[in-house]
C-alpha cells in the first residue's frame, strides 16, 4: 500500500464540495444509528475483555521510541478525534449495501484484534506519572484504562479508515489537499496513542500491521477477478449488480 495523491482538478474540487452535503445526507439516520449501534456493541464487548481478563495479562515491554515520546496533553484532542476520524468513511458512502459492506469489514478487524484480546490480554506498564498535573489525562485514564494493548484497535481502525477515505476522497473531487489533511490526522491519532501513554510502540506496530493485513483483504476482494464471483465494487465500495 503506498500514500499516492492523484493531481486535483480545481473545477471537479468545487463540483465535489458543491456535492458533499447530498453525498452525506444520504440515509444519514441509517448511517449515524449504525455506528452508534456498532461502537456501542463494540464497547460492551471491550469493557467486558477489560475487566475480566481469561488469561493472565502480559505487560507490554517499553522500547526506544516509548523513552522518546514523552506525555503531551496537546495529543489528548488528537486521541479523542477518532471517533470522528472512523465515522467519515461511512458518511461518505452512497448505498446501503456499501455502509453495511464496510461494517462488515471494520467488524472484522475489531473482532480479531477482541480474539486476540482474549486469549492473550495485554497491558502497558505502569507509568510513573503524576497523572493530576494532566487533568484531561487523568479523566482519560479513569474511562480508558490501559489494557487490551497489543494491538493498538484506535491505531488499526485509524489506519484501516485512512486507507479506504484515501482512495474515496480523490473519487468525490474534493482536491488533493484533503487527502493529505487526512493523512496528517491518522498520523496525528497514532502519534497521541504514545503521547496519552495509552499504548506503547509495540502496540502501535502491531496495530498498523492488523490494519494493513485487513487492508490487503478488502482491496483483494474488490477485484473482479479474485473477489466474489460474478460481482464487482463500484467506487463507493458498494457491490454492483451481478453481472449477466
Amino acid at each position: 500500500m503506498s500514500i499516492s495523491f492523484p493531481k486535483s482538478d480545481p473545477a471537479k474540487g468545487t463540483d465535489g464540495w458543491r456535492s458533499l452535503p447530498s453525498i452525506v445526507t444520504t440515509h444519514f439516520w441509517f448511517k449515524s444509528f449504525g455506528t452508534m449501534g456498532f461502537t456501542f456493541v463494540f464497547f460492551v464487548a471491550y469493557v467486558y475483555l477489560l475487566k475480566h481478563p481469561a488469561y493472565p495479562v502480559t505487560i507490554v515491554p517499553a522500547t526506544a521510541l516509548d523513552r522518546l515520546i514523552g506525555v503531551e496533553p496537546l495529543a489528548l484532542p488528537f486521541y479523542l478525534s477518532l471517533w470522528v476520524y472512523v465515522s467519515l468513511p461511512p458518511m461518505l458512502m452512497t448505498t446501503r449495501q456499501a455502509i453495511v459492506e464496510y461494517g462488515k469489514w471494520i467488524g472484522g478487524l475489531c473482532l480479531v484484534a477482541l480474539t486476540i484480546f482474549y486469549f492473550w490480554p495485554t497491558a502497558i506498564p505502569t507509568a510513573h506519572i503524576n497523572w493530576a498535573r494532566y487533568p484531561g489525562m487523568a479523566f482519560l485514564k479513569g474511562i480508558d484504562a490501559a489494557g487490551n494493548a497489543c494491538p493498538s484497535l484506535h491505531v488499526a481502525t485509524a489506519v484501516f479508515s485512512w486507507s479506504w477515505m484515501n482512495r474515496r476522497l480523490p473519487e468525490l473531487g474534493l482536491g488533493r489537499g484533503v487527502c493529505i489533511f487526512s493523512t496528517c490526522w491518522c498520523a496525528a491519532i497514532v502519534y497521541s496513542t504514545m503521547a496519552t501513554k495509552q499504548h506503547m510502540a509495540l502496540d502501535v506496530a502491531a496495530g498498523i500491521d492488523l490494519a494493513l493485513v485487513f487492508v490487503w483483504a478488502f482491496n483483494l476482494a474488490g477485484q473482479p477477478s479474485r473477489g466474489i464471483a460474478g460481482r464487482q465494487y463500484r467506487p463507493d465500495y458498494g457491490i454492483a449488480e451481478q453481472e449477466s
